[in-house]
């Protein structure tokens, strides 16, 4: 009777130690699957607003606050737009100052956090930018996929699919020089989005069933007079581009990718985002085998980029990036020499390749899309 005892004791210990290690599992994914739009990843450090006059902001100084470019400052209901940093200018061994280009809305004082974002404009194209613009709503698998689309003479289209921590907000970045190459232009919202449609679990899939409402857009734009369509894509939204032009049944409609820090191998993607929200290390492969299980996600063997592309790519992406290693692209471009090209961005955070200079995006983006108008 003892042993019986024993090995009940046993096997009940083992039970629980399975049922914690599910749970545990559940939450450290949760940690890198539940990322709100529109919010910073857990990756960027929170800064503090140290003083600000004369067209210049004085932050918490930090390796993020002394990165080169042009960033939007998002704060609790407010949006600035920060230039380079200014050397000359008196600063603390604690403190840096940049160039304060324009308060978007809202107000900074003194002692408010603020944080470092790729999105410099807010708004709409035509608040932000002043173009001519609609707001459409694309038929998506789950709903309507709210949509901005800038017309434009050509009848090549770009569908622009912004990725984590961002709305199509993103998009603004560019809008303006794909406006004045006569591009029409579609900036998507998908699922998950605000005013998209919710995902049927309340996850992000990492482009893993996102990249349908890529494939809905293309739809979209062929029906409505588009012959070819290049896909433009950040972060996630380069995932999503990714397995378009590999599983679209109108594939053979794309002229070209345009990837910006494109997340390649989901793994490291997750353990950098649950790291990032303080998981313990030795969570970190619960995290990751809890994730593949929740979002159906496939294994390392199927990883995005790894079949051959059949397109015209261009790549933007850094060493700097925490969150897709930009190693994954740098053996993309290695696959294909000829048809991949791979623009190395240093002292960049994740998708945000055109903040660091701005003036080298576009102009590596217009030499990569004139070919192809």
């Amino acid at each position: 009777m003892r042993k019986v005892h024993v090995v009940a004791a046993a096997i009940g210990a083992v039970l629980a130690a399975g049922a914690a290690s599910v749970a545990v599992g559940r939450l450290a994914s949760g940690a890198a699957l539940k990322l709100p739009p529109g919010r910073p990843l857990p990756t960027e450090p929170r800064l503090t607003v140290h003083g600000l006059g004369g067209g210049r902001i004085t932050l918490t100084r930090d390796l993020a606050s002394r990165r080169p470019g042009v960033y939007g400052l998002a704060g609790n209901g407010s949006h600035a737009v920060v230039g380079e940093v200014l050397e000359g200018a008196e600063q603390s061994p604690d403190t840096v100052v940049r160039r304060l280009q324009r308060l978007t809305h809202g107000a900074f004082a003194p002692g408010d956090p603020a944080w470092l974002t790729p999105t410099a404009y807010v708004g709409d194209p035509g608040s932000a930018l002043g173009l001519e613009y609609a707001d459409i709503d694309v038929p998506g698998e789950l709903g309507p996929l709210p949509a901005w689309f800038v017309p434009g003479p050509r009848d090549t289209w770009v569908i622009a699919v912004h990725g984590l921590g961002t709305t199509r907000e993103q998009s603004l970045n560019v809008m303006g020089m794909l406006h004045a190459l006569g591009l029409p232009v579609l900036a998507l919202a998908y699922r998950g989005d605000i005013g998209g449609p919710r995902s049927p679990d309340g996850l992000s899939h990492l482009g893993e069933t996102e990249w349908r409402d890529v494939d809905a857009a293309i739809r979209y734009a062929v029906r409505y007079g588009a012959r070819r369509v290049v896909l433009l894509g950040w972060s996630t939204g380069a995932t999503m581009a990714l397995h378009a032009a590999e599983r679209s049944s109108l594939r053979d409609r794309i002229a070209g990718l345009i990837l910006d820090s494109p997340v390649l191998g989901w793994e490291a993607t997750l353990r950098a985002l649950a790291h990032a929200r303080h998981v313990p290390g030795p969570l970190l492969p619960l995290a990751v085998r809890a994730a593949q299980g929740r979002a159906g996600m496939r294994t390392a063997r199927h990883a995005v980029g790894v079949e051959p592309l059949k397109v015209p790519t261009l790549i933007f992406h850094g060493p700097d990036d925490k969150v897709a290693p930009w190693a994954d692209s740098r053996r993309m471009a290695a696959r294909q020499p000829g048809l991949v090209s791979l623009h190395p961005v240093p002292e960049a955070p994740h998708a945000a390749m055109w903040n660091a200079d701005p003036t080298r995006y576009e102009d590596l983006l217009r030499r990569f899309l004139t070919p192809l108008l």
